[in-house]
């Protein structure tokens, strides 16, 4: 869940902020760096993962989006590091994020403490040439927007062992506002949101295994609605993965599908189904990963959950 941007007015009387708006992604746990730069690194080899989501199906100009991030853990078992990039379309607007992550690892009890930081910027920009227009020398759309270029910082922790994770981000810590004259300037340190994750793992048997888990996206500010998201997957022979989530603030159901083709590749699918009120306008929203891990470590003997 890379920030992009969208210079929406926010919830109160200063319409100048321009909304960090995060893409929705249904299966963020298949890839915590998205949502965590702590998680950069805990999954102990050279993980890369990519991502494609077209929101609100059926609906002219609806978001699409597509990831791809790369992770691994350095020799001494302690520093991991990440890098993450993303596109992000909806109607005429086109936004990027790319962002650099580092994390520490420390043992603790059974499990591993993870402290990360990420670093990178946002981009964005609005072209107006290919609307047709009534009057083709409306004021309004003959300057395209000036491309936006904000740099930005987050940070995170995150502790897992075999039974369970938790973890707490925020994904960035700087705001800005427009002028509207096209100039940008910061903002405050105070206009943030705070993401939390936790998860289990249940053993009904050794081919058996139910994974629930919840996130949510806190706005400090309340800029927008807390969106909470709550998960179930039941694992079979560690291959198969069968779940759905329900997702409170866009009253949306999702099912998902993942295989876990081989130790080292894990497909998936997932698919949105708007119950609230966007069930009149939208098909519902598509989402496929892949991710691929490298390493003689990932094994069948001993499968990673979190």
């Amino acid at each position: 869940m890379l920030p992009v941007l969208s210079t929406e007015g926010q919830t109160g009387s200063d319409s100048t902020k321009i909304s960090l708006a995060y893409p929705v992604y249904s299966q963020y746990l298949q890839n915590g760096l998205m949502i965590n730069p702590a998680y950069a690194g805990t999954r102990e080899v050279l993980s890369f993962f990519m991502s494609g989501r077209l929101q609100w199906a059926g609906i002219d100009g609806a978001p699409r989006s597509e990831t791809l991030s790369l992770h691994s853990l350095l020799k001494d078992d302690r520093v991991g590091l990440g890098f993450s990039g993303q596109m992000f379309t909806y109607g005429l607007t086109k936004s990027y994020s790319i962002y650099a992550d580092y994390a520490y690892h420390l043992s603790l009890g059974e499990g591993k403490l993870s402290l990360g930081l990420k670093a990178g910027f946002d981009m964005s920009n609005t072209d107006y040439s290919n609307i047709l227009l009534n009057d083709k020398n409306d004021e309004a759309f003959l300057v395209n927007d000036k491309p936006y270029f904000l740099p930005n910082a987050g940070a995170g922790l995150y502790y897992y062992n075999k039974k369970f994770f938790i973890g707490a981000a925020i994904p960035s810590f700087l705001s800005y506002v427009n002028d509207g004259g096209g100039k940008v300037s910061f903002n405050a340190f105070s206009d943030f949101d705070v993401y939390v994750s936790a998860g289990a793992l249940i053993t009904l048997s050794p081919s058996f295994k139910f994974k629930p888990s919840a996130f949510l996206d806190y706005s400090v500010q309340k800029t927008k609605k807390t969106q909470l998201d709550l998960n179930g997957n039941f694992i079979i022979r560690d291959m198969v993965w069968i779940g759905g989530s329900w997702r409170t603030s866009e009253q949306v159901a999702v099912g998902i599908l993942q295989l876990q083709v081989n130790p080292q590749l894990m497909i998936g699918y997932s698919y949105d189904y708007p119950v609230g009120m966007m069930n009149t306008y939208s098909k519902g929203s598509h989402e496929i990963i892949l991710r691929y891990e490298f390493s003689y470590k990932v094994n069948a003997a001993n499968p990673r959950y979190f």
